[in-house]
Formats: C-alpha cells, structure tokens, sequence
C-alpha cells in the first residue's frame, strides 16, 4: 500500500489533458463467455499501455462495484487517447470490434466511456490525509499553500499560468 502523505497536496499537469471514464456492466454476471474476454482484453491494453508510455496513457486507476466496473484514464491528449482507439497494430481497436461481433448490444455485457478535454485553469484537484492519487499520479503534487490553498485560488492560480 502506497504511504500516506500527511500534507495537503494539489494534482497538477501541465497543458491540457484529456480525462477518459471507461467501464462495464455485468447484467448477467453467470454468462463468463460473453463478459470474461473483455476483462482479458481490458488486461491486455493497460499492459501494452504501460509497456509503451509514448501512446499517451499518464495514469489509469481501476473502480469496481459489481455489477460495473470503471477506469479513470488521463491521457496526454485526445489525439493520443484517437490514435490508440483507431490502431490496427495496438489491442483497443481488434478487441472493439470482437466485442460488437460475438456480445453486441443484447444487454448482457454494457460497455460504455466518456471523454473529457481539460484545459489549464479549468480544474482543481485536492488531496489531504493520501497516497499519491488521481491526478497527482497522472501529473505532479505540490503543497496546497498560499495561492493554492482554496479551490477558488487553484483555479485562480492555474488560468494565471495559463495566461504566462
């Protein structure tokens, strides 16, 4: 288990970024065929993905409530969230298509995302009394002090850097 950081901490990353929510609802947890290759291929990709930084995956973290399950995903940028969906040669793209092929919409196994493009000042993040988490893994934390010390100052504080 990461440390705890005893401290106030902001999340920050520079420039823009993309928040990605991508998850899975098991309607009929009993039929595995149809639900068990998409965790395997959900697998798949989160190791490709920290295998090759470069395609733009900063962080991911996995949420499950039976019967959903959900990933929040930072990506560098929508361009690099686009071209890891739309690639033949990456593992998104051919577990997509079987999915749609062999489960399809029949309701047994939900599938859904929602895409996000952040801009600088229009996010704050907090984090007190936790491990490195959400957004301070994707980016950096820094201390939430003087100007950093309010959401309505974090924000304050970022369209500043933003207009620098």
């Amino acid at each position: 288990m990461a440390e705890i950081d005893q401290a106030r901490m902001c999340g920050e990353l520079e420039g823009e970024f993309v928040v990605f929510l991508i998850g899975a609802r098991l309607a009929k947890p009993w039929k595995v065929w149809k639900w068990w290759p998409v965790v395997r291929a959900m697998i798949a990709m989160r190791q490709e993905l920290a295998a090759h930084p470069e395609l733009g995956l900063l962080h991911a973290q996995d949420f499950n409530a039976f019967p959903d399950a959900m990933a929040v995903q930072y990506w560098r940028s929508f361009e690099h969230l686009e071209a890891y969906a739309r690639a033949r040669d990456h593992n998104h793209l051919p577990a997509w298509r079987s999915f749609y092929k062999t489960v399809g919409m029949d309701g047994d196994v939900g599938i859904w995302h929602e895409t996000y493009l952040v801009a600088p000042g229009r996010y704050e993040a907090i984090y007190g009394g936790m491990p490195p988490f959400g957004l301070g893994l994707a980016g950096k934390l820094v201390d939430a002090v003087g100007a950093k010390q309010e959401a309505r100052q974090r924000i304050k504080a970022s369209e500043v850097a933003k207009a620098a």
